[in-house]
């Protein structure tokens, strides 16, 4: 059985949309993101169907049907309205640090990018696509080398009897490069432990492993918690 051209047209718009969210996918599954190869793929391909719906309207709409028209748009402000609550299943919150913002992008102009191929506005779809490859993988690098702040949530319980003051406290993570920012005070096991928590911040570089080794070497210091707030 020969397809006519618009089936042509149609399935290449769809295998287009594999490829593309593929790529992406692709990208996103070698880092170990939790939507990745699959996910992207069919976020595209949907985007891309649904498009289809639209574009080809007088494959569905009987033409008796005087007046009514689609409006594309309307179908793409859909779409993109309703990834954005599959990208919010991509984000999660641990203490301060949140993760998967990245990967919640990449699935929204995924989606842009089924929409493109869906309409078949290939040149555009094609370029992006490029440029999202780029911008994942070359900005990494770009990345990993800027100068930035390093920020981390810190946690230090003392034996009443043996805590810390603050300005000892301080001085020590000074000494390591860091400064206290939010510290606050608590009393724990009736009374037994003083808890300190504190927002720590650092030009320095990646300095966690060297106060975690500073700590665990303190009889003092009954237990710590070091959470990294990254993005």
């Amino acid at each position: 059985m020969s397809l006519s051209g618009e089936e042509i047209a149609i399935l290449s718009r769809l295998l287009g949309a594999i490829l593309v969210g593929g790529l992406i996918g692709y990208e996103r599954s070698f880092h170990g993101r939790p939507a990745g190869f699959r996910t992207h793929t069919l976020v595209c391909l949907a985007s891309t169907l649904l498009m289809l719906v639209s574009v080809y309207e007088h494959a569905w709409v009987p033409q008796s049907s005087d007046g009514i028209r689609m409006d594309p748009t309307r179908m793409a402000q859909g779409i993109m309205t309703g990834i954005g609550f599959l990208g919010a299943g991509v984000i999660f919150k641990e203490g301060l640090t949140v993760r998967g913002l990245t990967t919640a992008a990449s699935v929204w102009i995924t989606a842009a990018l089924g929409i493109l191929i869906g309409i078949g506005f290939y040149f555009p779809a094609a370029a992006t696509t490029i440029l999202v490859l780029f911008i994942l993988s070359a900005f990494r690098w770009i990345e990993s080398r800027m100068r930035t702040e390093t920020y981390a949530r810190l946690t230090v319980t003392f034996d009443r009897q043996r805590a810390w003051d603050e300005s000892m406290l301080r001085d020590q993570l000074s000494k390591l490069g860091f400064t206290v920012r939010h510290l606050s005070y608590r009393l724990h096991d009736d009374g037994t432990h003083l808890e300190y928590r504190m927002m720590l911040r650092t030009r320095e570089g990646p300095q966690l492993g060297a106060l975690s080794h500073f700590l665990a070497a303190k009889p003092d210091i009954s237990g710590y918690r070091i959470s990294p707030a990254g993005d």
